[in-house]
């Protein structure tokens, strides 16, 4: 299945997840590599621009990544505590992805959006030993970002 990722030009080749290695997030800590993406580009950009500062137009790109579909962990808003869309994000969001990467079971975990709750993001687990194997980016371009989104 298709995941899409938009981020910043400069990092937009590295898919080893080193980023959110070294920030942490919602659904990971840091020291744990993992590559947040989502289910559709309208919610990878969406996503993206809660994370962009006010009146900033960032030079973008969106990636297209091929995941595989038999390996995919799915967690659904009704089984989370009642603060997950929360801001900061509580810190359970983490220590569920945390026990879903030392299983190893799957390559992905799909979570609902903070940002559309009916909206899905896949968070890949760039450690798992099949990332390199079976995770294929299928498309790399350019982002046009309208500047009217973010002022």
């Amino acid at each position: 299945m298709p995941v899409y990722r938009i981020t910043d030009k400069k990092y937009a080749k590295d898919t080893s997840g080193t980023g959110a290695a070294i920030t942490g997030g919602r659904w990971n800590n840091k020291g744990t590599p993992v590559l947040y993406t989502g289910a559709s580009r309208e919610i990878a950009l969406l996503e993206t621009i809660v994370h962009t500062p006010p009146m900033f137009v960032p030079d973008l790109d969106i990636i297209t990544l091929q995941i595989p579909d038999n390996s995919i962990t799915t967690v659904v808003a009704k089984d989370l505590p009642s603060n997950w869309i929360d801001y900061p994000a509580p810190s359970i969001l983490a220590e569920i992805a945390e026990q879903w990467i030392l299983r190893g079971k799957t390559l992905a975990l799909c979570v609902p959006s903070c940002v559309i709750h009916s909206a899905n993001n896949y968070i890949l687990n760039c450690a798992h030993p099949d990332y390199r194997k079976k995770v294929k980016v299928v498309d790399h371009s350019d982002f046009h970002f309208d500047s009217r989104l973010n002022s």
